[in-house]
């Protein structure tokens, strides 16, 4: 039986938090695709600012792979 996919924010690859980076591996698309998303989203009315802060803080980070 396979692992459950988890949801973490990225430790490489990121801009600012990994919050958009960690999406996309969970959704398997560009992480481009995802920050233009999530500025547009941002541009209407601000929401996407507060909702990617709440992600950065509730989304762990990727564990260390060894």
């Amino acid at each position: 039986m396979s692992e459950p996919k988890r949801l973490f924010r990225a430790r490489f690859n990121k801009i600012l938090g990994g919050v958009c980076t960690g999406l996309a591996e969970y959704f398997n698309i560009d992480p481009v695709l995802v920050r233009v998303l999530w500025v547009v989203f941002t541009l209407m009315g601000g929401a996407g600012l507060l909702a990617y802060i709440v992600c950065w803080i509730i989304i762990p980070e990727a564990p260390v792979s060894s």
